[in-house]
């Protein structure tokens, strides 16, 4: 294993790939930081009232313990195809596809998610212009960007995720502002003062378990997209430092980001009011008295949505052509002659083989060349459009209909990354391949196994994540069919 990792770390392919450790680092701080946030974190709020910290604390709880199982393996065994590569070595191959395109299908409704959240605050600064119209130069630009500027693109993103952080340390200062003004001075006028917002308007958890659970799918969208990281591992120049340092961000992002944010909306705007439904955080900025505070955050969270719908292209165009690579997606997105051969093994397993045939095949690919795979960019740009068709026809309604799908299926896909760590595990372990070990071994995957499963068992007390549930488990079993009527015509094919 080691001879190999110098082997492939000499080759000139990898001496051209694109991501350093600091790019890695910040867009483990700025990939999530999108629509999920800006746009779902008022939404959870406004299901569970200041419960929703409880919603937060669950989720958080699971998505640390993920990112310490995905750093494990993307450390050890990175590969273009991540966890859907690791599930396919861990679990079968049934696993891999499933997982894959599970995930992919995930990252195309992201996508409409974030063009629909960007083209809402474009028409609110020009209310004439149709939403459907700013959706499609959105996606129009974007995509060309991807198709053009690939090479560039980690260190295009490392500047963007760096506005979207300077965006939230500035909402930050401003809410701690006002919570101090708010205890020494007194409310402002209009507003009520902190326990009033945190215990009054009927308690602290006003709609029960049943809001809790319906916040908890908001706040996992808002936890969604650092998986893109160990996608780009694969592309890193050191994976093993990229990881540690994306899981110091993840740990830094929850603590200071997201609860800090929460505390302070909780704190000063009521949980059933308007503002904190349609637009918290510029509700809560407005407050302190100089509107364009509030015009400018608006600005940064159109950028923000803006630079994770380009992640999205990145994350799903490598995803489904890593897929097609392992024989499990269309051929023709594979760009490369080399890249074309079939692998009779995964990246992953060949790496636990030390199957170095088919690594070097693996080498000579798009990707791992620093090419842009611009079949695969092409055809997510092209179904990025179906986007703008939902802005067409559905612009009030999209966003809450794409927010509560994502949170189901990262459950589905969290799911599917801990049985893969623990059956790769004891492996990597006899390899000598441990990289960074994820703590808690063995019990605290088993725990998230049972969060997991609590959070579904959650799901089903309201209305709406029951229909969540049920769909996306119809979607996955689904998927799960398709792979084997695949194996069944190609078996049948060979005969």
């Amino acid at each position: 294993m080691n001879s190999k990792t110098t082997h492939a770390s000499s080759s000139p392919a990898a001496a051209r790939k694109p991501f350093k450790t600091w790019h890695l680092s910040m867009m483990a701080l700025g990939l999530a930081i999108g629509a999920g946030f800006f746009l779902g974190t008022g939404s959870a709020i406004h299901q569970a009232g200041p419960a929703v910290l409880v919603s937060y604390l669950l989720a958080a709880i699971i998505v640390v313990s993920v990112m310490l199982a995905l750093a494990e393996l993307a450390s050890s065994l990175p590969s273009t195809g991540s966890f859907s590569s690791y599930a396919e070595a861990g679990i079968g191959r049934w696993a891999g596809f499933t997982i894959g395109w599970l995930y992919w299908v995930m990252l195309i409704m992201v996508s409409g998610l974030e063009v629909t959240g960007a083209a809402t605050f474009f028409v609110g600064w020009f209310p004439g212009v149709p939403q459907w119209v700013i959706a499609l130069v959105i996606v129009v630009v974007i995509g060309g960007i991807n198709l053009l500027a690939a090479g560039q693109y980690g260190e295009i993103e490392a500047w963007l995720s760096m506005v979207k952080i300077i965006a939230i340390v500035g909402f930050l200062c401003v809410g701690v502002f006002l919570v101090a003004r708010t205890a020494l001075v007194g409310p402002l006028p209009g507003h009520e003062g902190v326990l009033q917002n945190v215990l009054g308007h009927n308690g602290f958890a006003p709609n029960g378990l049943s809001g809790i659970a319906v916040a908890l799918l908001a706040v996992i969208t808002s936890f969604g997209g650092l998986e893109i990281v160990t996608i780009a591992a694969a592309e890193a120049e050191d994976p093993r430092a990229a990881m540690a340092s994306a899981i110091r961000s993840v740990i830094t992002r929850i603590l200071v980001f997201y609860v800090g944010s929460v505390l302070l909306l909780t704190a000063l705007l009521p949980w059933d009011s308007e503002a904190m439904k349609k637009n918290a955080f510029a509700a809560l900025l407005e407050m302190a008295g100089v509107p364009a505070v509030g015009t400018i955050m608006e600005v940064i969270i159109f950028m923000a949505l803006v630079s994770a719908f380009s992640a999205n292209i990145y994350a799903s165009s490598r995803m489904v052509y890593s897929l097609s690579a392992r024989d499990m997606g269309p051929r023709w997105l594979l760009g490369a002659p080399a890249a074309e051969k079939a692998h009779a093994h995964t990246v992953v397993e060949a790496a636990l083989e030390d199957d170095e045939a088919v690594l070097a095949a693996e080498r000579e690919g798009d990707i791992a060349a620093g090419r842009t795979p611009k079949r695969a960019v092409g055809l997510v740009v092209a179904l990025a459009l179906l986007a703008v068709l939902g802005n067409w026809y559905l612009p009030d309604t999209i966003l809450t209909m794409l927010i509560n799908a994502i949170g189901m299926v990262l459950l589905i896909v969290w799911t599917f990354i801990i049985i893969s760590l623990m059956r790769l595990h004891p492996t990597l372990e006899r390899s000598g391949s441990l990289v960074i070990r994820m703590p808690g071994w063995p019990w605290l995957p088993w725990v998230v196994l049972v969060g997991l499963a609590g959070i579904a068992a959650l799901m089903l007390t309201s209305d709406e994540g029951r229909s969540q549930l049920v769909s996306m488990g119809a979607l996955t079993l689904i998927i799960v069919a398709i792979y084997f009527v695949r194996q069944l015509v190609s078996s049948r094919a060979t005969k």
